[in-house]
């Protein structure tokens, strides 16, 4: 069975990570000795073994930003880049991007 490491970001839980990938919170907790499945940290890794390759979530059309996203890292999470997402929503100053912001993702 394959191996992927998955590195937890804020708002994940074992359910939303274990529903990714087809596996179960329990099959998580004890492949990397979790005692409470409610306590994850962002940047903690998880080895999660599934039954196959892991197919990529499906990219949203629409993103509302939330404080401390950038361009970068919206970009990055969503497997697109800084130059597309600036040309799809006219953005003057990529440095900008202020919260509950809506922000098209994909065409």
């Amino acid at each position: 069975m394959p191996t992927i490491m998955y590195t937890v970001r804020p708002g994940d839980t074992l359910w939303n990570i274990a529903k990714r990938y087809n596996t179960t919170v329990n099959d998580i907790a004890r492949y990397n000795g979790i005692a409470n499945p409610d306590e994850l940290e962002v940047g903690q890794m998880l080895r999660i073994f599934v039954p196959e390759e892991p197919s990529m979530p499906e990219v949203p059309e629409w993103y509302v930003t939330r404080e401390g996203d950038s361009l970068y890292s919206i970009a990055k999470r969503f497997g697109t880049t800084v130059d597309e997402l600036v040309a799809l929503n006219n953005i003057r100053n990529p440095d900008l991007i202020l919260p509950r912001r809506a922000l098209r993702i994909r065409p």
